[in-house]
């Protein structure tokens, strides 16, 4: 058995725990560098907004999560043309990914709102992500005699109806996504939280 040097040993079990102390010290503020910083919460927060102003036929645009969510006042002619376009509709009833674009059960209805005349959904595109503009009025589209008014995406042509629902046989898969929301009084909506959840 050969002799063991007590002053090397003491050095060497000091110098690992001074080690051991260091890369703890060095660990923790990387290690806090993984929870998200504060303008990441605050994308994620809930957006209230005041709806009070908004007059029948006009749409509103709030941001959330970074994202372009409108807020629609339809009007009793709007909401009427929702049944004439079901026909024409790839996805009239909101089933194919419900979970994903009407992830609210009280939403799941023909014009996919918890307040039929109020339609808030996210403006974009479920084809390539881009924002379908405004093409409201019926009939005002030449290359369809029975459009009924809705939104039109200029980057490849894809048609929603005024409830956000793409028609048949466009390059757009599906509906536009109706976000998380509920009503904080009859002239507030919270946008990002619902009741369900």
């Amino acid at each position: 058995m050969s002799n063991v040097d007590q002053s090397k040993r003491t050095w060497v079990i000091t110098s690992a725990c001074a080690g051991a102390v260091g890369a703890g010290a060095v660990a923790v503020p990387f290690v806090s560098t993984f929870s998200p910083s504060e303008k990441a919460k605050a994308a994620g927060a809930a957006v209230e907004v005041d709806i009070s102003a908004l007059k029948s036929g006009e749409k509103i645009v709030v941001e959330w999560r970074g994202k372009p969510v409108w807020i629609m006042r339809r009007s009793p002619e709007m909401l009427a043309s929702l049944a004439k376009t079901e026909a024409n509709l790839a996805d009239p009833k909101s089933e194919r990914k419900a979970d994903e674009t009407t992830p609210m059960k009280e939403t799941r209805n023909a014009h996919r709102s918890i307040k039929p005349e109020i339609f808030v959904a996210v403006g974009i595109c479920s084809h390539l992500g881009c924002s379908p503009s405004d093409k409201l009025e019926a009939k005002a589209e030449s290359f369809d005699a029975s459009w009924q008014g809705g939104f039109i995406c200029p980057c490849h042509g894809s048609t929603f109806d005024l409830a956000g629902r793409v028609y048949k046989n466009k390059p757009a898969p599906d509906n536009l996504e109706v976000p998380p929301h509920m009503y904080l009084s009859d002239t507030k909506l919270l946008i990002g939280e619902s009741k369900q959840a």
